[in-house]
């Protein structure tokens, strides 16, 4: 896989802001929705996208997350922190890496890999738990974010019909 810093951080900026809109949407109610007992709830999931994030391939050593299986019982801590989490990934990538430390190798997911091999799997990884996100913040009863494109209540908002289901 061919990989440029400026590539990543083009992608990654992406979906980090389309995973902030979810977050930024999310409520205190919303946090305890399940799909079923035996599953996490929306705040759990929204919560191990936070704290499943290697910081420290990213050279952080500040600790965001201080106990991943303490989930906060506040939708704004949540996107506060993922929001505080993606600043400091940004500031250090910007300011400290260059195309060749996309060939060092790191522990991720415990497997060690080259950088340009880790960081696609690392977006996958948060996509896979957005998927997620959007279909329990529906079932809360809040408007779900458009992500790749406009979700169903954005369609009118644009003059638009409907999809039919």
């Amino acid at each position: 896989m061919s990989l440029t810093v400026t590539e990543f951080l083009e992608e990654w900026n992406s979906e980090m802001e389309t995973t902030q809109r979810l977050f930024d949407a999310l409520t205190d109610a919303s946090l305890h929705q399940e799909v079923t007992p035996d599953d996490r709830t929306l705040g759990r999931i929204a919560w191990h996208i936070v704290e499943s994030i290697p910081t420290s391939i990213f050279g952080l050593n500040e600790r965001f997350v201080q106990d991943p299986a303490i989930v906060p019982t506040s939708a704004k801590k949540i996107a506060d922190s993922f929001r505080n989490l993606v600043v400091a990934i940004n500031q250090n990538v910007q300011t400290q890496w260059s195309d060749s430390t996309l060939k060092e190798i790191h522990q991720v997911f415990g497997r060690e890999m080259p950088l340009e091999v880790s960081l696609p799997i690392i977006l996958k990884h948060l996509i896979h738990h957005r998927g997620q996100l959007t279909v329990l913040i529906r079932q809360a009863g809040i408007k779900v974010p458009s992500v790749y494109g406009p979700a169903r209540e954005d369609w009118a908002a644009m003059g638009m019909e409907v999809p039919q289901i």
